[in-house]
């Protein structure tokens, strides 16, 4: 099958990337992500214990972090990993 592609207002294909996943452990929850998505993709959640980070966390804090909540709804735009300070998010192309 032959990926989804588009064209740039100047005539260039374009082949949109999706984020496909968003890794708990790399997230600071700083919400840059959120923010610029156009198209209310991702959602704010505590992070659980399978997502604890991997420096040693304070018991009583409730570290919050990003999640692809409705990843049905990106559009490819790319804009959640440029703004990502920490380079949480994996894209892949969509198969038409």
């Amino acid at each position: 099958m032959a990926n989804i592609t588009g064209k740039t207002r100047g005539g260039t294909e374009w082949v949109p990337e999706f984020a496909t996943f968003l890794d708990p452990k790399k997230c600071i929850g700083c919400g840059r992500c959120y923010k610029v998505c156009p198209r209310d993709v991702l959602d704010l959640v505590e992070r659980g214990e399978d997502m604890e980070a991997d420096d040693d966390m304070d018991d009583d804090d409730q570290m919050m972090v990003m999640t692809i909540a409705h990843g049905e709804d990106c559009i490819g735009c790319g804009s959640c990993g440029r703004v990502c300070p920490k380079d949480c998010y994996t894209y892949a192309p969509a198969a038409a």
